[in-house]
């Protein structure tokens, strides 16, 4: 495992814990994260390089980094040790046009690509990951115990070819992007409320029991509101992994409509101004084509 953040520190812990345990080489840039990761079953490498040099053929080598630069760097850091046969596994948020690139670029020497696409957060160490799997079969066989080791019951799928397992979760965060939206909308309508005072955690307890937007999601909410019920202590300022960009392309590139997910990302774009420009110059339009109040700042 290359990579131990906060996904991949927690997946190196429920592989070495979980069922059917695995042995494993690690390793991160952060000295103090790599010591912190020793335990039981757990070599430490010195660099990209010494992972693939400590692992005998065939090697099963995991990537869990940032998206873009990072991954094509441990790739070319890689290439010189590793032998025809190896798997190289990229379960970071990677575009899926990059993984049909380095496919073909691993597939011309003979190492097999898997692109995994991993959702569970921080809770997949207790509760265990959903894991949506781009590659050829055979690759997808071979990996398949450290797959089961991971998902939660039910939780890992070959969803096609190379780079599959990318576009699933590309497509999965932005129908993430939609519902997160949705349930912040509805509780800002709530909390806005001139004629009820409103407990949101209660409310949002209460939905998580019969009713039709219970969810996981929801259950967050719950948590949250169960340690800030106003939520005083958070800026609203929402950050985006890319994902739901490259979704409202793909939607775009198939003609497809798309207006939640895309007014879904705009809102967290707009979730980053201290103070909008452009709802500036609607409130001076509105003073001079109509004689409507501005506020001063």
């Amino acid at each position: 495992m290359i990579g131990l953040g906060r996904m991949g520190g927690n997946m190196v812990r429920r592989l070495i814990q979980g069922p059917g345990a695995h042995g494993l080489v690690v390793y991160d840039q952060s000295a103090a994260v790599l010591t912190a990761s020793a335990g039981p079953g757990i070599k430490a490498a010195k660099s990209v390089a010494d992972v693939a040099r400590q692992l005998s053929p065939h090697r099963i080598i995991w990537l869990m980094l940032p998206a873009g630069a990072a991954v094509d760097g441990a790739i070319t850091e890689l290439l010189p040790h590793l032998a025809p046969g190896d798997i190289l596994i990229d379960g970071g948020n990677s575009n899926f046009h990059d993984s049909l690139r380095r496919a073909e670029q691993l597939k011309a020497k003979g190492i097999e690509f898997v692109d995994v696409g991993v959702s569970g957060g921080v809770w997949g160490l207790t509760e265990g990951y959903c894991l949506m799997v781009g590659g050829a079969a055979a690759a997808f066989k071979e990996c398949e115990p450290i797959f089961r080791s991971l998902a939660a019951p039910g939780g890992y799928a070959r969803v096609g070819p190379a780079g599959a397992g990318h576009y699933v979760k590309m497509v999965h965060n932005g129908i993430e992007y939609g519902m997160l939206q949705a349930y912040g909308e509805g509780y800002e309508i709530l909390h806005a409320s001139r004629e009820f005072q409103l407990d949101l955690a209660q409310i949002s307890k209460l939905w998580n029991h019969g009713s039709v937007v219970r969810s996981w999601l929801n259950e967050l909410v719950e948590r949250a509101f169960s340690r800030d019920g106003t939520l005083e202590g958070i800026r609203g300022h929402v950050q985006d992994s890319g994902e739901g960009r490259w979704t409202v392309e793909e939607a775009m590139r198939l003609d497809v409509p798309a207006p939640v997910i895309t007014l879904s990302l705009l809102a967290r774009l707009r979730s980053r101004q201290e103070e909008s420009f452009g709802a500036k110059l609607i409130a001076a339009l509105r003073r001079e084509f109509g004689g409507h109040a501005v506020q001063p700042k």
